[in-house]
């Protein structure tokens, strides 16, 4: 299995999207800053995650919330669930 998240740091406002194949060992590196673009940014919460059956599939969706209307959607997410203008 490999997911789709969206991490969010709240602190900095700022979102972070990618695939893994295990989801409390990737937030883990994130937050103890094994990931250079993500260190500085700290902490840092998952927002969105979806499961899927294969890399490719996982790939795919990765690559559409990169997008701006993408990134439009996990922003209006973001604000319903944070309260963000």
């Amino acid at each position: 299995m490999f997911f789709v998240y969206v991490l969010y740091s709240e602190a900095f406002d700022r979102i972070y999207i990618g695939i893994t194949d295990n989801l409390d060992r990737r937030l883990s590196q994130h937050n103890n800053g094994y990931n250079p673009p993500t260190k500085s940014f700290r902490p840092w919460k998952v927002v969105f995650y979806e499961q899927y059956e294969t890399r490719s599939e996982a790939r795919e969706k990765e690559k559409k919330l990169k997008t701006s209307s993408g990134r439009r959607y996990i922003r209006k997410r973001i604000e319903s669930d944070f309260g963000r203008d």
